[in-house]
């Protein structure tokens, strides 16, 4: 079985990949975590073409050039609050990721690298954001593009190791790839 999604720690602005995934607020103009650092090293005409865009639904996605960046292209897609898990938070999320990667296919983009959505000031719980991630991009492993999960400090990418682990040894019957 081929293996599309991968882990790697490191900081998603630095990724020489054909797209690089925001977690974005609504307006798309720009924000903190990794909203905030995708824009600082993208620079100014990023957000100009963000400007144009008309913003972004909950779940939804839309895509700019990656301007300063080692990524061609800026997939935004804007993460759910969390509200305790009972608004619909897991499907939102879900969507985030299926909209990117569907976008990216629309874009023929062969390598797109993802942070942990809606874990940070939208207050997602790390563990569950990563089952997320993992379950919902792991649909793609016998796809034609390749996926990466971008974690920036040890605490998450171990995590996300464990479970990785732990869905892959269910998914293949064999060990950690």
């Amino acid at each position: 079985m081929k293996n599309n999604l991968k882990l790697c720690k490191a900081d998603i602005t630095r990724c020489r990949v054909d797209a690089i995934v925001n977690a974005a607020n609504s307006s798309l103009l720009g924000g903190g975590g990794v909203d905030g650092a995708i824009h600082a090293a993208a620079g100014l005409e990023l957000l100009k073409e963000c400007m144009t865009l008309g913003g972004c639904e909950v779940g939804q996605a839309k895509i700019t050039k990656g301007y300063n960046l080692p990524a061609k292209y800026v997939i935004h897609t804007v993460g759910p609050i969390w509200n305790g898990g009972g608004n619909g938070e897991k499907e939102l999320l879900e969507n985030c990721y299926n909209n990117s990667v569907a976008l990216a296919r629309e874009h023929g983009l062969r390598q797109v690298a993802f942070p942990l959505i809606s874990s940070g000031a939208y207050g997602y719980p790390i563990k569950e954001a990563l089952h997320v991630a993992i379950s919902t991009l792991s649909k793609y492993d016998e796809s034609d593009i390749d996926i990466i999960l971008v974690l920036y400090d040890d605490f998450t990418y171990n995590l996300a190791e464990e479970i990785f682990a732990k869905m892959n040894l269910l998914r293949c019957g064999g060990g950690i790839r």
